[in-house]
């Protein structure tokens, strides 16, 4: 018998070695391909595409250019345009490394403009040399090749590689639509809208006003100075300045220079490593400046400015006093709101016109002819004119001080509203057997007065008898200090808080002890106008101080600002700077009846009004004296609504120098806004209206 056994299945074998290792060698095989290939790549990444990334790379640097903005306008109070921005175009071009591009020369080791680079560039420069003068304006000024190659600063010596060059400003349209059609013919070429600045042809209060200059030629002013430092440490766009931006350098141009600048735009640029333009990233325009809107009125600005050169002309041929004033070349004059402080008219004559700083260069013979009066004489003696016998505009006060003298004496109890003096032409001080002696002017004797006589006839005695004199004994040295006191509550010897720019203080002399002989010297020569100079301006609020019974308001020469859509943006307002030392109402009476010298202009002004002459001696340069005319005054008498200052030096006594001018300004003044309220142009007007309708 057979026995058959069912046969097991086969069991599973273990992989054999060689198919193993195939796997584990195709695996190594294909990290070794994979990294072969990165080496590769990142070979290729090093040494042959490394330096044109690098330069992509360099050329995504951001560089902001800025635009500058319109600058806004400064109008006078009645809207006529001062100083204004018109656009105009000017052609840019922006420099790429074909005109630029540089190599190292091997005999020298410099790098130099290639020949290929330099062809092109005097290519272009021939090109647009030629299309200016076949497209441009037949009477401006042609620009040459020469003239184009040194705009485009190819050595970089006045602007970075990528800044756009202005080539020529003012294009005609001729011009702008030649190079806007042909605009791909000339690689980094722009036209761009700019300004230019004009000042009022009639020269209107152009000192205060002020001008413009360059950006580049500012840096002697601080304002400027720290820009240029927080530029070089944060340059950011919208603060960043223009080298050939315009900018205010005096007078509001200058006060206001931020509202007006407005706000600049400026240009995102990729550059390349050699600080070429690449491309225009992005473009932020600018914002126009705002406008200033002035308290000047022309019309009576005009009428200041014509009386001051009218009546220097008159002295020159009349006789006053027995001779004519033939030196009397300068005359200044500032009107001044008695209830607000608004400035309606400020004159330093002569002036100039002021459009000559708008030029490209300004020519020395201009400057020859301006250089002694371009600055605002009613607020600093530098450079604002001088008279024949080279005074200045700040000049002694002369008897325009004793409205304020008598007043210091009544407040100190000197004597009272009804005392009494005998003036016998002289008045003596100093030590026994030493005395000095003062006269009167042309040593009149008054006789008996009470203070507001005195103002009234000028009395030297009487302000060195009851005020200087008595200031001393009261106070001895420390007298000086309390006249001082008072002086500044008037605004003599401080700022006026105008804002102006480089507004002087005044020359105070009688703290000079030592100069003036004594303390008592001091005393008695400041209290009759002789110990210090101030400006027009203080004058002016000084009359304005007294008009408003001790208190001192801020001189306003802008009322608003306003955006370039007309929205106010700022509102000036009557501003107190500070109030006097307290006065009884019977001290501000007997002030304002002493105010009634009389002048020959003002014998048929409708108006009762307060007045003080003022003539004030100095020393030329002979050691003989001279006479100023000094006139302030305030009307109506009663809510005075005008406070007037005017100074001719070398013009003689004030009542026939100054005086005249001051009637005409109020004159002025009453027919544009009527000092008692009423303009009397409107009435004119409702005449001619009534007599049309009767005809």
């Amino acid at each position: 018998m057979s026995y058959f056994r069912k046969q097991a299945p086969p069991t599973d074998e273990p992989p054999s070695t060689n198919s193993l290792g195939l796997r584990i060698n195709v695996f190594f095989f294909s990290t070794f391909v994979i990294f072969c290939v990165i080496i590769i790549r990142l070979a290729i990444l090093q040494f042959v595409e490394g330096p044109t990334l690098t330069e992509v790379e360099t050329s995504r640097d951001i560089k902001n250019v800025p635009l500058a903005s319109m600058r806004g306008v400064i109008y006078a109070a009645g809207g006529e345009e001062l100083a204004y921005s018109t656009p105009l175009q000017s052609l840019y071009i922006t420099l790429n490394k074909e005109y630029t591009e540089k190599k190292k020369n091997k005999a020298t080791g410099k790098l130099e403009i290639t020949p290929e680079a330099k062809a092109k560039s005097d290519a272009l420069a021939a090109n647009l040399a030629a299309n200016f003068a076949k497209y441009g304006d037949k009477k401006a000024k042609v620009l040459t090749e020469e003239d184009v190659l040194k705009a485009l600063d190819l050595d970089f010596r006045k602007s970075l590689g990528y800044y756009a060059r202005r080539i020529k400003a003012g294009l005609s349209e001729e011009e702008v639509a030649y190079f806007m059609e042909h605009k791909a013919e000339y690689p980094g070429l722009e036209v761009v809208e700019e300004s230019t600045r004009h000042y009022d042809k009639d020269t209107v209060a152009v000192q205060t006003v002020g001008y413009i200059k360059p950006f580049t030629s500012s840096d002697s002013l601080a304002i400027y100075k720290n820009i240029l430092s927080n530029m070089k440490v944060n340059p950011e766009a919208g603060l960043t300045y223009k080298d050939d931006e315009i900018v205010g350098y005096d007078g509001l141009e200058l006060q206001y220079q931020r509202e007006l600048r407005g706000q600049n735009g400026y240009q995102e640029i990729s550059v390349n490593p050699q600080n070429m333009a690449e491309k225009i990233e992005k473009v932020v325009p600018p914002v126009k400046g705002n406008n200033i809107w002035t308290t000047i009125n022309k019309s009576v600005q005009m009428k200041t400015e014509e009386a001051i050169m009218d009546q220097i002309k008159w002295l020159h041929a009349n006789s006053v006093q027995g001779k004519t004033h033939p030196n009397a070349q300068t005359g200044y004059a500032v009107a001044m709101e008695v209830d607000t402080g608004n400035v309606v008219a400020m004159a330093s004559m002569p002036d100039y016109d002021t459009n000559v700083w708008t030029a490209d260069k300004l020519d020395p013979k201009v400057w020859n002819e301006i250089m002694g009066n371009y600055q605002n004489g009613t607020i600093t003696p530098y450079s604002s004119g001088r008279s024949g016998h080279n005074f200045d505009s700040t000049v002694l006060l002369g008897s325009t001080i004793k409205p304020l003298s008598v007043l210091i004496g009544l407040n100190e109890g000197f004597f009272s509203t009804d005392s009494w003096y005998t003036d016998v032409g002289y008045a003596t001080f100093g030590k026994k057997g030493y005395e000095a002696k003062v006269r009167n002017a042309s040593g009149h004797v008054y006789g008996g007065m009470d203070p507001a006589k005195a103002i009234e006839k000028s009395s030297n005695a009487f302000m060195v008898d009851r005020v200087g004199k008595k200031l001393y004994e009261k106070y001895q040295d420390e007298g000086v200090n309390v006249w001082d006191k008072y002086m500044k509550e008037f605004g003599l010897g401080v700022s006026t808080g105008s804002g102006l720019p480089k507004e002087f203080l005044g020359q105070i002399n009688y703290t000079n002890t030592e100069a003036a002989g004594s303390a008592q010297a001091a005393l008695v020569y400041a209290s009759f106008g002789q110990q210090g100079r101030y400006t027009v301006l203080q004058l002016a609020q000084y009359v304005s101080t007294l008009a408003n019974e001790g208190i001192r308001i801020k001189p306003q020469l802008v009322s608003k600002i306003t955006d370039t859509e007309g929205k106010v943006v700022k509102e000036f307002k009557r501003e107190v700077l500070d109030e006097a030392t307290e006065f009884d109402s019977s001290f501000w009476a007997e002030i304002k009846r002493g105010m009634v010298s009389k002048v020959s202009a003002f014998d048929d002004f409708p108006y009762p009004f307060a007045r003080k002459t003022g003539t004030s001696e100095q020393t030329d340069s002979k050691g003989k004296n001279r006479d100023n005319g000094v006139f302030i005054a305030y009307a109506p008498r009663e809510n005075p609504k005008l406070a007037v200052a005017v100074v001719i030096p070398d013009g003689g006594f004030g009542s026939n120098s100054a005086a005249p001018v001051a009637r005409k300004i109020f004159d002025a003044y009453d027919w544009e806004y009527g000092l008692d309220g009423v303009p009397k142009k409107s009435l004119e007007k409702t005449t001619d209206a009534t007599d049309a309708a009767t005809e």
